[in-house]
């Protein structure tokens, strides 16, 4: 067994990643297993979400349904997190542990995630919101997320126009 304590990825019920983080904490706080079981994370992302012409920052699970334990792999380190309810078991061949490479653990933790949400796809039609061109209804042509901008054709004075917006000055038209 590892002498050194590597980072593994446990599966559990979808719903139950915090549950299944406090109670193995619970189980190292109880049995004083610190020295085996290092640390539990579920690695969260922020996420601006637009809705009616609103954004808002969330936080969202960015591994649905998994749990990452920093441990060194022992008989009772591996019954603990094993045993544990709501967890289904270790992510590798056959449910054996299988740590993570250095590269994988750098992407999951070095880099804060961002993404972006909308209400509406291509083709959809939205209402322009915020701008001189309030009230406004056109059809999303593209969504350009890293630059947050939305591209629109508005008929305007008789002839369909082209124009890019914020994603924020756009909401879904539910005509």
């Amino acid at each position: 067994m590892s002498e050194t304590a590597k980072w593994y990825v446990i599966h559990t019920y979808s719903g139950y990643e915090n549950k299944v983080k406090q109670n193995i904490e619970k189980v190292v706080e109880n049995r004083r297993l610190h020295d085996l079981i290092q640390e539990v994370r579920v690695p969260m992302e922020k996420v601006t979400e637009f809705s009616e012409g609103k954004s808002r920052e969330i936080e969202r699970k960015t591994y649905p349904g998994y749990v990452l334990v920093k441990m060194i792999v022992t008989d009772d380190s591996w019954y603990v997190v094993r045993n544990t309810r709501g967890c289904t078991g270790f992510v590798g061949p056959a449910s054996e542990p299988t740590p993570l490479s250095d590269e994988e653990v750098e992407k999951m933790f070095g880099i804060e995630v961002r993404s972006l949400e909308v209400d509406f796809g291509i083709g959809d039609r939205v209402q322009v919101s915020g701008t001189s061109m309030d009230g406004s209804v056109g059809v999303v042509q593209n969504i350009n997320l890293d630059e947050r901008t939305v591209d629109l054709a508005i008929s305007m004075f008789g002839r369909e126009t082209q124009v890019t917006l914020p994603i924020g000055n756009v909401v879904r038209a539910d005509l």
